[in-house]
């Protein structure tokens, strides 16, 4: 699994011009599901995620975490964050899961973060168009793949 972590003081999700998903103060998570992703994958980008110490304590360092920061979480699907670019110009994604797959998984991340963080996850929706919009505050953007571990 692959994640992009947004801190933002604002972010929220459309659909059919229809917004889904909105928070202030947190993080936007974007998720990507390769097939030999499991629940260990899951279990640990979650324990890093609400403990990664990214917001700004009382002297303005980077020091506190999602929980104690009491943030709240988006979580939107992005196959495309396992596109393979090394060959021409057009990206190819045949690493990235099939909804077969990758479904189970990212309800399965979203179930075990809110479980994590002890409150209600916001969610895009798995394989819809997407209109997602934030305010990346710092900006504080960070990047971490679950095979990446050591």
């Amino acid at each position: 699994m692959k994640i992009v972590i947004q801190r933002v003081s604002e972010a929220s999700v459309v659909i059919n011009q229809k917004q889904v998903a909105s928070i202030e103060h947190g993080l936007l998570v974007l998720l990507g599901i390769v097939d030999e992703d499991t629940q260990e994958d899951i279990d640990w980008l979650c324990n890093k995620i609400v403990n990664l110490r990214v917001f700004p304590d009382e002297n303005g360092v980077m020091n506190t975490s999602l929980l104690n920061a009491d943030g709240n979480i988006i979580v939107v699907s992005q196959f495309t964050l396992h596109a393979s670019t090394k060959k021409g110009n057009r990206p190819s994604y045949i690493k990235a899961a099939k909804p077969d797959v990758a479904i189970p998984l990212y309800e399965n991340f979203i179930s075990t973060i809110q479980n994590s963080l002890g409150k209600p996850v916001q969610t895009g929706e798995f394989g819809a168009d997407m209109k997602v919009q934030l305010i990346n505050d710092g900006p504080v953007t960070i990047i971490i793949d679950s095979k990446n571990r050591e």
